[in-house]
């Protein structure tokens, strides 16, 4: 079976919802699970450099004074903590994610998942420039990516065309905020859902395409007995 899941490395939520994911797949014995990371920019115009501070943008956009934006932030950061992340959320440097996730989509291509891991953490925890090429460049090195194939993605367009066609699909699904998941292509979830909840539509799907015996999957199906 697939999960989709519907993401954008600026967004507290998807890296929270991230790791919920993750304590409900690890509580679940199946492991023909496959997942895929879909790109959604939460704002396509943000700029490449910095131009603001979180709290300030944060108190701007929803209408709060900045204590109370502060206080906003603070929640959030600690119900990423409270999902073992080290959730620096108020020092957050706010730019354009849409090279992230270019990235993302040829580090996919090469096998290299955790590199959604590692841009999450680059953001929220060490606050690092998500639009530097520099920045990008040595995650990328991390993960062991070949670092001239890396430069020269980077200085094109290469992988524009994929990230633009994840965010089509989600306009026809009627995606407005993410994280949105997808479970086997049945089940939809919108938001930070619990890792119970998430681990429940997992079983769900895993036990109504289980029959007598046989167990499917993504790459077919097999007898467990």
């Amino acid at each position: 079976m697939k999960i989709e899941i519907w993401s954008d490395y600026a967004c507290p939520f998807c890296y929270i919802g991230e790791k919920r994911l993750e304590k409900a797949l690890a509580a679940i014995p199946e492991k023909n699970i496959e997942v895929i990371f879909k790109s959604f920019e939460l704002d396509p115009t943000a700029p490449k450099n910095v131009t603001s501070n979180t709290v300030d943008r944060f108190a701007e956009k929803y209408g709060l004074t900045k204590t109370e934006a502060a206080e906003h932030i603070e929640q959030i950061s600690e119900m990423g903590r409270a999902e073992g992340i080290e959730f620096n959320y108020a020092s957050t440097l706010y730019t354009n994610t849409f090279d992230a996730l270019r990235l993302t989509k040829f580090a996919q291509e090469k096998g290299h998942n955790e590199i959604i891991a590692k841009l999450f953490d680059a953001y929220f925890t060490k606050n690092l420039e998500l639009s530097n090429f520099d920045v990008l460049k040595k995650i990328a090195a991390e993960c062991g990516l070949d670092s001239a194939e890396v430069e020269k993605i980077l200085n094109s367009d290469k992988y524009a065309a994929e990230v633009r066609a994840d965010e089509m699909q989600a306009a026809r699904y009627g995606i407005h905020g993410v994280p949105f998941f997808i479970v086997g292509e049945k089940y939809t979830l919108s938001g930070a859902q619990p890792a119970k909840i998430l681990q429940q539509a997992i079983e769900d799907y895993l036990a109504e395409n289980s029959l007598d015996g046989m167990t499917c999957g993504a790459d077919g199906c097999k007898f467990d007995g």
